[in-house]
């Protein structure tokens, strides 16, 4: 894929000026949409597209005003390699927009290169998911949004209605789908059914905050992350006109980006709906430019710790729980003390050899076992894969 026919190079004006000492991330990232994909780790996209932005018309400004802050942060010592692809030519429709952003993405993941995307709005997420329409695997959503977006399945695409289309469409290629941050107040109680019936994760803001820690290893099993700017409370991150007086504080969204960053198995992520027409200084482009840095911390210190093949690097625990009928099989990690669960197929499924899937957990999921109790983690986990 020729790279260059679909980009508009980062153009470093007085906007985009940083000092140039070697210690900036921006001296670290190399701006050129004609570069072999071999060479880099991370590609950033900035994508301009709000045509379908519901109710936040001017989003379409963000990519260049969080590089104006993300560029001047501090670099990395680690040999992490990014490169800045610009911004994303826009097509005629945004349908035509689309097709480019998930070829574009496809590409660079068959590349072993994870596309950072800076939005634009959020219906670019339905770009991204079809993206690994034809990678042959299927799919585990995160969002962090105060919204579920379901909207009108029935009208044409936006930034209210993206997740619907994703659930909808076929052949299903999304096996979870999990939302951080809901506000009960902005949900309708069958969107709440509808994610119970379909055995969806979805986690209220007030949860979340009480232990944020929790949030790790949710977004350790995403293989897209999709931000809503929203999601921050408004006295944090004013620049959305659909913005909360209530949401995360700005360190915890930028936990939430590290613990993305860390996730070996996440291979894109997106942030969204940052509107310079409602921001205070610069607050909400520096806050998602601090974001998208602590996902690159994360990303520099992966472990590469998913326990495939030998396990010796890794404490195995067994839990009988219900008077031995069930047992629940933990991974601890020696490495990271990350832990994973063991959640086998159903028997009634016609598999010539048992079969198991590993997913992430928490202690909290072990302690739980260790109370006879089966951990949520896992039954939800148990019905889809029935």
């Amino acid at each position: 894929m020729n790279f260059s026919e679909f980009f508009e190079p980062v153009h470093l004006g007085d906007d985009l000026s940083f000092d140039h000492h070697n210690t900036q991330l921006g001296n670290s990232i190399t701006c050129s949409h004609d570069v072999s994909m071999e060479d880099f780790d991370i590609a950033i996209i900035g994508v301009g597209e709000e045509r379908n932005a519901f109710n936040n018309a001017g989003c379409s400004l963000a990519p260049d005003q969080v590089r104006k802050y993300l560029y001047r942060l501090a670099g990395f010592k680690s040999k992490t390699r990014i490169v800045d692809l610009g911004n994303l030519k826009l097509g005629n429709t945004t349908n035509d927009t689309y097709f480019a952003l998930s070829s574009i993405i496809e590409e660079l993941i068959k590349q072993n290169v994870l596309p950072l995307i800076i939005g634009g709005s959020q219906d670019l997420t339905y770009a991204n998911f079809m993206a690994y329409k034809n990678l042959e695997q299927t799919v585990n959503l995160v969002t962090v949004d105060s919204r579920f977006n379901l909207g009108d399945a029935d009208q044409e695409i936006d930034s209210n209605n993206f997740l619907s289309k994703i659930i909808l469409y076929q052949p299903n290629f999304l096996f979870n789908y999990s939302n951080i941050g809901y506000q009960t107040y902005f949900i309708d109680k069958d969107e709440i059914e509808l994610m119970s019936k379909l055995y969806f994760d979805i986690y209220r803001l007030g949860q979340v905050q009480q232990n944020i820690e929790e949030v790790e290893p949710i977004v350790r099993n995403a293989d897209i992350l999709s931000f809503d700017v929203s999601a921050i409370r408004q006295s944090e991150a004013p620049a959305n006109n659909n913005a909360s007086p209530n949401g995360f504080y700005g360190e915890q969204a930028c936990q939430i980006a590290r613990y993305a960053g860390l996730s070996d198995k996440l291979t894109s992520i997106g942030f969204y709906e940052v509107n310079p027409e409602f921001d205070q200084n610069g607050q909400t482009a520096h806050s998602v430019a601090q974001m998208i840095w602590y996902f690159m911390d994360g990303y520099n210190n992966r472990k590469k710790d998913f326990p495939v093949g030998s396990r010796k690097n890794y404490v195995k625990y067994m839990v009988n729980i219900q008077d031995g009928d069930k047992e629940v099989v933990f991974y601890k990690s020696d490495k990271s003390d990350r832990w994973w669960m063991d959640v086998p197929y159903p028997s009634h499924k016609k598999i010539k050899y048992e079969r198991h899937l590993l997913i992430p957990c928490s202690y909290l999921d072990y302690q739980t076992a260790c109370e006879n109790e089966i951990p949520n983690r896992w039954w939800q986990t148990f019905q889809k894969l029935s």
